[in-house]
């Protein structure tokens, strides 16, 4: 076969001085960039076509081998999907040896995990701190400040401190009483067992005693212990199947791969390294490589790990090894410890504390003003003014009280005027509120429409403060209308070429149809 003796002279792809054209390259020649002389020719028959140009066979040679020399490997272009680890950046962790994993100077953290907010040292100091955050109780705190002071006290120190003090107390016990709840909760975590390799044999093990290295073995609807790499499945392939509802709340089910160079070896009998990136709360991305025995190191990544709190579904036993273990696993790194939630009447009650607050110091602003008119009026009759008198006549003998002059009184009218307009701001309210959350609660727990016949377990209010939030809905976000509904549909009826076939009808003819008309009906009715 002859060539002509001249050919269109393509004008080479964008793709190969690396700027994105897309009027010059189609969809298809884009993504067989990989084999130049495919992406060429695309390039060429659309230019044959549309140019009339007649160069030489020549220029279609150079600009070919152009092609190629671009497409060679270079460190620019050709960018992994994993970056190197270097050392000082990576743990080490050795499958099956997890004494050698552990030894110094790693001493990674055990696999236990604490979700409590206070211990026994840090609950006073903690507990009060976080409970004048509410303004009353900055409030009543003034106000029992103010009794300790001779020249104001209306009661003893003792009664002005006793409604604080009960109302600390009230909030404290229920605040420890709810800590002891997660403090249980994390016992039972803990103590949960788990199917660990120990001696060539699967033995059960506590959760909170395994360690990085560990082996262990999953069986279908367990939940995982640990944030582990997969080793081997009882799939001939390598699949496993994990339900990730615990950590981004999609109940479909994410698929998990092991390597084939894992899967081929028992894992009593696998040995080897893997090097991974340290602890991170990316639950989206994973890096790392596994050495079995000197070969060459395999790539692991997203899909050959499987984290902490997911459920193996669909998948008969799954073994892996533990890389992340207790607080270093990512649902705990993601996990910012127990909140301190305040509900929105909490909120609005600290918004209408401080308006009246502010109405208070403005009346007790005034009162004491007018307190130093009076005085400067008055001040060559203060020795014998009753129930002003800066002299004092028990005795024959004159004497003088301890008069500190004008302006000190105008500041002791003003603090006298805190106590007197207190009742603004009723203490009573606050033990009020603290009370019939508790009894809501306990009427919450005890509502029997709220069992569940399914896991025999109750309704549970974990926290006491947040009680009248409950459905009280502002926002709705949803990215389709079968997240709140359930999208059941019940047939009532159908006509098809004229005949009804309804439940009742029996496919009778339908005389609501057209005459001439052939079109078919299926009404359903939404519940």
């Amino acid at each position: 076969m002859e060539l002509p003796a001249s050919l269109p002279d393509p004008v080479p792809s964008p793709i190969l001085k690396h700027s994105p054209s897309p009027s010059i390259l189609s969809r298809s020649a884009r993504s067989a960039a990989d084999t130049p002389s495919v992406t060429f020719a695309a390039d060429f028959r659309s230019r044959s076509r549309a140019e009339s140009t007649s160069p030489s066979f020549e220029s279609f040679r150079t600009a070919r081998s152009r092609l190629s020399v671009s497409r060679r490997s270079t460190p620019e272009h050709h960018v992994g999907s994993q970056r190197d680890l270097r050392d000082e950046d990576a743990r080490f962790v050795y499958i099956n040896d997890a004494a050698r994993t552990n030894a110094p100077p790693a001493m990674f953290p055990n696999n236990s995990v604490r979700t409590t907010k206070y211990s026994i040292l840090t609950f006073i100091p903690r507990n009060l701190y976080e409970q004048f955050h509410r303004l009353a109780y900055v409030y009543f705190l003034i106000l029992a400040a103010l009794n300790f002071i001779p020249q104001l006290h209306v009661n003893s120190a003792a009664a002005g401190t006793a409604p604080l003090s009960v109302v600390l107390a009230v909030t404290a016990v229920k605040d420890a009483y709810e800590d002891w709840r997660r403090h249980r909760s994390d016992k039972n975590e803990n103590n949960r067992s788990a199917s660990v390799l120990v001696d060539g044999v699967f033995r059960p093990k506590r959760w909170k005693e395994m360690q990085v290295g560990d082996v262990v073995r999953v069986v279908a609807n367990e939940t995982l212990p640990c944030d582990m790499v997969l080793l081997s499945t009882s799939d001939p392939t390598g699949v496993a199947y994990v339900q990730t509802i615990n950590l981004d709340g999609e109940s479909n089910l994410k698929t998990r791969y092991a390597k084939q160079e894992t899967m081929l070896t028992p894992p009593e009998a696998l040995a080897g390294v893997i090097k991974c990136e340290k602890p991170n709360r990316n639950i989206y991305g994973f890096l790392a490589t596994v050495d079995l025995d000197g070969r060459r190191a395999v790539s692991l990544g997203t899909s050959n790990i499987m984290l902490r709190g997911c459920e193996l579904k669909n998948t008969v036993w799954a073994i892996g090894v533990a890389v992340y273990t207790g607080s270093e696993t990512k649902v705990m790194l993601n996990s910012s410890g127990a909140p301190s939630k305040r509900s929105r009447l909490e909120t609005d009650m600290n918004r209408e504390t401080a308006a009246l607050a502010v109405i208070l110091v403005v009346l007790c602003f005034v009162v004491a003003l007018l307190a130093g008119i009076w005085l400067g009026e008055h001040n060559d009759q203060l020795g014998i003014i009753h129930f002003f008198r800066t002299n004092d006549y028990s005795s024959l003998q004159v004497r003088k009280y301890d008069w500190l002059g004008a302006g000190a009184q105008v500041v002791f009218t003003f603090l006298s005027g805190v106590i007197q307009f207190q009742i603004m701001i009723p203490i009573a309210l606050f033990i009020s509120m603290e009370m019939v959350r508790a009894g809501q609660a306990y009427s919450m727990v005890q509502d029997n429409h709220m069992f569940d016949d399914k896991s025999k377990t109750r309704f549970q209010c974990r926290a006491l403060n947040i009680n009248e939030d409950l459905g009280q809905i502002k926002y709705v976000f949803s990215d389709k209308t079968g997240t709140l509904t359930e999208n059941k549909m019940e047939f009532q009826c159908a006509s098809v070429h004229g005949r009804d076939f309804s439940d009742s009808s029996g496919g009778k003819e339908d005389r609501n149809t057209m005459p001439g008309k052939q079109f078919s009906l299926i009404q359903f009715e939404f519940p």
